[in-house]
């Protein structure tokens, strides 16, 4: 190995040290160091964007990773950082292309898909992440997070039956789970399917006993159903929980009604 290369990788494991320890600028100068050398680095350069992006830097962090990506557009991680920057910024039609670009690029890259249909969901644009997602679980047949999304998706579009078979798929590799059983509870009730909605909720109470919208959940189910005893149980498990003032004194108001009416 010539000197030339040594000194490079031995830079570049000190750069890598003062990242790991939050020294920024320090590893930003020692990277700006090795790329007088090594212009074309793209590596190096979405490294720079890491630091850039911890020093609150996004112009620079921007740029670094730009920069990376023109250099060699078959970095993954290029793609995925430079966009969760857009993001995390609020700039979701730039993080979509950043994504879309990437998935193009490099086309089997699943962690760049399934990044893209969670973005696509947030900016409802349903249908194409439907795409990535099929796309996602036709490669991945046991992807239950791409289930749980496709769950998500189906639910917004008020598909409730497709959207309790992607959560039911979920639950196959993903026990214990409260948030997914409350989804999943949501999903039934909106089905109507009231038993089987129950059955998720008191489920998530029993993974998660400080989880407190099951129990609301729970208070209304068995308040529609007129099981008072069974509704102001649920009710006052709610209120012991961290939820706000104001929302306990309206549930107290409920309750007090309810026992109003169980003592006529």
């Amino acid at each position: 190995m010539g000197n030339g290369k040594l000194e490079m990788e031995n830079n570049l494991d000190k750069a890598i040290e003062c990242y790991k320890k939050g020294e920024f600028q320090e590893a930003i100068n020692i990277f700006s160091n090795i790329l007088e050398h090594e212009d074309d680095n793209a590596e190096i350069y979405n490294n720079m964007g890491l630091c850039y992006t911890k020093l609150g830097n996004f112009e620079q962090a921007e740029k670094s990773y730009t920069k990376s990506i023109k250099l060699n557009p078959l970095i993954p991680q290029s793609y995925i950082n430079l966009s969760d920057l857009y993001y995390k910024s609020g700039d979701l039609a730039g993080a979509i292309g950043v994504l879309e670009r990437g998935s193009y690029e490099i086309e089997d890259n699943y962690v760049i898909a399934h990044l893209l249909a969670r973005v696509y969901i947030e900016d409802s644009r349903y249908d194409m992440a439907i795409t990535e997602l099929e796309k996602i679980l036709d490669a991945q047949p046991e992807n239950y997070d791409a289930y749980y999304d496709m769950g998500r998706v189906m639910f917004e579009l008020g598909n409730y039956e497709d959207a309790i078979s992607n959560f039911e798929n979920v639950i196959e590799y993903k026990e214990d789970n409260e948030f997914l059983y409350y989804y999943l509870a949501q999903a039934y009730e909106a089905n109507n399917e009231i038993d089987k909605a129950i059955s998720n909720y008191l489920k998530a109470t029993a993974v998660n006993t400080k989880f407190a919208m099951p129990y609301k959940k729970l208070g209304v189910l068995f308040l529609a159903r007129e099981d008072f005893e069974d509704a102001i149980e649920f009710f006052e498990d709610y209120i012991k929980l961290d939820v706000p003032d104001e929302e306990k004194n309206n549930v107290n108001e409920l309750i007090n009604r309810i026992k109003g009416k169980i003592a006529k």
